[in-house]
């Protein structure tokens, strides 16, 4: 990934930030506490209203926030909000950065739409809660894709709240990066359900299984590199120390064990069917990365 370089603006770049709910607002008083000067705008005025003791100006309007600085952050609820709020402002000359949850696809649309509006367009994947903004020891980040030249310009005001990180000039890659880790994050928490449904019924304290889950899961997540250098080689075989035939060989144990403690399968089954489906098709000395080709359409 491409990090960041030199920026070209001042430190204390004006801000406009739309969208005040409980992200918008962490972003606003992290520009606030480092000298920013930040107007805000809120379809619920009291939002934008309780930053006013802290320096923000408030606009009136939507448009009246966008007019007032060349640096518009933009933070709503979903992409229709992005387009409706937008629809009625001049964006000419203004740099756009989009930090609302989207898609690739609503993402890349977004960019062409702002363009043809005459401004520039950054899209961003905030990889962190609200808590987590303007502390850096907290290790929150913040995605962004579009035009190297605007990210470069504006890089040092963004990096207030969260650091940052450029994927590239495709506006939809901070999405996609974004989407990405959160998927296998959800990957991850449904393996912790599992686990801990195993152990629900039994004289097990939770407490003391989580830290040897935690522990465990830190020590096999480094197989992802493992699996990324497969799929860049299209080798699958290299380096394998658990093959696929008998990983498969091993899933009945665990069905077994859920079916025994009480448990349903069903976080289990789709993977192990997969599991399944590429053995049958061969590849049994390779890891489990051939999973990864049966889900492409």
């Amino acid at each position: 990934m491409a990090q960041n370089t030199v920026d070209t603006v001042p430190s204390n770049t004006p801000v406009t930030l739309l969208g005040l709910g409980t992200m918008g607002t962490a972003l606003a008083r992290a520009w606030l506490a480092a000298g920013h000067p930040v107007t805000v705008w809120n379809r619920t005025p009291a939002r934008a209203a309780a930053l006013a003791p802290e320096g923000a100006t408030v606009a009136g309007t939507a448009a009246e926030a966008v007019a007032a600085n060349t640096l518009v952050v933009v933070c709503l609820l979903d992409d229709t909000s992005v387009g409706d709020v937008l629809a009625g402002t001049d964006l000419t000359g203004r740099d756009v950065v989009n930090l609302t949850t989207s898609t690739p696809a609503q993402a890349r649309a977004r960019a062409e739409w702002v363009r043809a509006r005459g401004a520039r367009y950054l899209d961003g994947g905030i990889m962190a809660v609200p808590p987590m903004v303007g502390i850096p020891q907290a290790g929150g980040y913040v995605f962004y894709s579009g035009p190297r030249d605007v990210f470069d310009r504006h890089r040092t005001a963004l990096a207030v709240p969260l650091a940052t990180t450029y994927v590239g000039e495709d506006p939809g890659f901070a999405a996609l990066h974004d989407v990405a880790l959160l998927s296998a994050m959800y990957g991850m928490l449904a393996g912790a359900a599992h686990a801990f449904a195993l152990i629900r019924k039994e004289n097990i304290d939770p407490a003391t299984l989580a830290p040897l889950l935690a522990d465990w899961l830190t020590a096999m997540a480094p197989s992802v590199h493992q699996s990324a250098e497969h799929l860049r080689t299209g080798d699958y075989t290299t380096d394998v120390v658990s093959t696929l035939a008998m990983q498969v060989a091993g899933t009945p144990t665990f069905l077994a064990t859920a079916e025994e403690q009480g448990v349903s399968p069903e976080l289990l089954t789709p993977y192990f069917d997969l599991m399944r489906r590429r053995l049958a098709e061969g590849s049994g000395e390779e890891d489990l990365t051939g999973v990864i080709d049966l889900l492409l359409r």
